[in-house]
């Protein structure tokens, strides 16, 4: 948002021109801190009424933060100053809520504020990993190569996250609409043929019977049975959320899962681990740092308290590899390697190989059962038409055979 201002500098002179900020408070701290008195501030909020109301639905996407770390990246690189570079970004960011938060950035470095600070002051869009980077690279004076580090992290995490979702997406949406053909059946389709069979006082098989009464009870209770999906649904996110015991059960059975838990769950979270770790650690963090933030950032309860568990270790003086081995949740080649990296120096290099491998491990096994899905699907959605029709066919050749 743009504000119009009249001001004096200190040496009493008359100035006046636009500032961008979120706000008017924003428009307000920016101008002091350029040393200007104000005389007036007047903006005009060009955002309609309904997108203001539904800011609350507004977020940033992975892909956008990504397109962001690899930018400014750039920028700074180039020599472009980190100012001029905020602004410019901001300029540019196509999503509006992203633009208002990188422009109130950008105000809070004008302002005086540390880079890194004025990060953490959005924790919903920049992530302790994200501000821990940074931070490490203003205190080392290497802001360049901290943020080309983030950049390459976040770009492997986003196509990792990315690639698993597109295997699962094909599946998931002909089982989606499977059942909504199932649904449409009951509803629509059912009930004509119901009157029917019960016309002709044939005594009905029992499959038959079930259909026919999951029929009528959803077309006389439809509304009980969406406030139900929709109550026990956010229910459950609600709970996993808010309550740790919830959040351990649900990431714990995550990992239990047949196939799914430790083919791909396992793997995601070890190859999120190796990343983090190689990465704050090539960005100058200590270890101890580099594990307080791994166990924030990486997306499990279990995993969470393992790698708390390796820092107090660390902390006493054991090793990380010791501490992962007690661990089932942790490959034994995990731990090896890491002993190895330890031993020659070279941690941040084997987590890297670490990682690498794991990526592949979980692109492979993506593949592997994108291919064994379909079949499978195929068979089971099948097998569903069949017993559907099936049960409404059988009764009617049975009265055309007695006739």
């Amino acid at each position: 948002m743009e504000f119009n201002y009249i001001a004096k500098t200190k040496q009493g002179e008359t100035q006046s021109g636009t500032v961008e900020a979120v706000n008017r408070a924003a428009a307000v701290e920016a101008l002091q801190a350029r040393g200007l008195i104000i005389l007036s501030l007047a903006g005009v909020e060009t955002t309609p009424v309904f997108a203001r109301s539904l800011k609350i639905f507004q977020r940033v996407k992975a892909k956008d933060l990504v397109s962001f770390a690899r930018q400014f990246s750039t920028l700074v690189s180039a020599q472009v100053p980190l100012l001029t570079s905020l602004q410019s970004l901001a300029k540019q960011e196509e999503n509006k809520y992203f633009q208002e938060i990188i422009f109130e950035v950008a105000n809070d470095v004008e302002g005086g504020t540390i880079f890194s600070q004025a990060l953490s002051r959005h924790p919903k869009v920049f992530s302790d990993f994200f501000v821990n980077m940074v931070r490490s690279g203003e205190a080392s004076g290497n802001l360049e190569n901290s943020l080309l580090y983030l950049a390459d992290y976040m770009e492997k995490q986003y196509y990792l996250t990315s690639r698993v979702r597109g295997a699962l997406a094909y599946p998931g949406f002909i089982l989606c609409t499977f059942i909504l053909i199932a649904v449409l059946m009951l509803i629509l389709v059912i009930p004509k043929l119901t009157g029917f069979l019960q016309e002709t006082g044939q005594e009905l098989p029992f499959v038959t019977k079930v259909i026919i009464g999951v029929s009528n009870f959803m077309r006389g209770w439809w509304w009980l049975i969406l406030i139900l999906l929709a109550g026990g649904g956010w229910y459950a996110y609600y709970a996993v959320k808010n309550s740790p015991a919830v959040r351990w059960q649900w990431d714990t059975l995550k990992l239990k899962l047949p196939i799914f838990g430790k083919k791909i769950f396992q793997k995601i979270y070890v190859a999120r681990i190796a990343e983090n770790l190689s990465t704050l650690i090539q960005g100058g963090l200590s270890i101890l740092q580099a594990l307080q933030v791994t166990s924030e950032v990486v997306g499990n309860v279990v995993y969470q308290n393992i790698v708390s568990e390796a820092k107090e270790e660390v902390r006493t003086g054991n090793s990380l590899s010791s501490s992962f081995m007690k661990h089932k949740e942790i490959p034994p080649l995990v731990s090896q390697m890491i002993a190895t990296g330890e031993q020659t120096g070279s941690l941040d290099i084997i987590l890297k190989k670490l990682a690498q491998f794991y990526s592949k491990e979980i692109d492979s096994t993506v593949d592997t059962l994108s291919q064994m899905i379909e079949p499978i699907l195929i068979v089971l959605i099948g097998g569903g038409v069949a017993l559907l029709v099936a049960s409404i066919l059988m009764p009617i050749y049975n009265i055309a055979g007695g006739m």
